[in-house]
């Protein structure tokens, strides 16, 4: 099975924890897009399901497969949240913001009743941060000396797309922040928080309800606690 194949077999998996009718989170991500495909089959099929899009991206899908969309003011009574993830731990606490909708995603996933995260294997960690860098949002006036700042946490790299900066749909950069192996996720991330022009971090703490893991082996699901 290669990497593709597992991410459709994770977002097909989690239909199981669609409501009957009711209100869900769209991600944003490789994965995600799959999972919205699903979704957009479902309501063609005649499931009464609203999405929360968590970026312009997952909008522009969700719309052109016909899925009802509530805006983006909120707020929302959110049954449950599908998305993926960029790194899982062994606490299921996860590194999100691969896809620049780290914010956006945090507020519809605390908006939700319950999470669902979709990955392959290749996302597990033992601890955060062994794989991948903690993407933060910054705003850009002083970007480069909110940088300046992150440099007591690791190594900040200014997240660019065709040669340019990336800019958020709320119109933020991204620094992704290479740190290593993270002892106290916690500890960072209210740390990273108390720095000035830092808007929101890619560490999602305690907000996994369920992992669904896709290998070779079919769909392993975990659960906190």
């Amino acid at each position: 099975m290669d990497q593709n194949e597992a991410k459709r077999l994770a977002a097909r998996a989690a239909l199981d924890y669609l409501p009957a009718q009711g209100v869900v989170g769209l991600g944003t991500g490789s994965t995600s897009r799959l999972f919205i495909e699903e979704v957009g089959a479902l309501v063609r099929a005649g499931r009464a399901l609203l999405g929360v899009p968590t970026s312009a991206a997952s909008r522009a899908q969700a719309e052109a497969l016909g899925v009802p969309l509530a805006s983006d003011d909120g707020p929302w009574s959110i049954d449950v949240c599908v998305d993926g993830a960029d790194e899982v731990d062994e606490r299921l606490n996860l590194i999100k913001g691969g896809g620049g909708a780290l914010t956006r995603e945090k507020i519809v996933n605390h908006a939700a009743r319950k999470n669902i995260i979709i990955v392959d294997g290749s996302k597990l960690s033992q601890r955060l941060g062994e794989r991948w860098a903690v993407p933060i949002e910054v705003v850009r006036f002083g970007h480069a000396s909110t940088a300046a700042a992150l440099r007591a946490f690791g190594e900040p790299t200014l997240r660019c797309h065709d040669g340019k900066p990336f800019v958020t749909d709320a119109g933020g950069l991204i620094y992704d922040l290479r740190c290593g192996p993270i002892d106290d996720p916690s500890a960072l991330d209210q740390a990273l928080r108390g720095v000035p022009g830092v808007v929101e971090t890619g560490l999602f703490l305690g907000r996994a309800s369920v992992v669904l893991v896709a290998g070779a082996d079919g769909v392993a699901r975990l659960s906190r606690g």
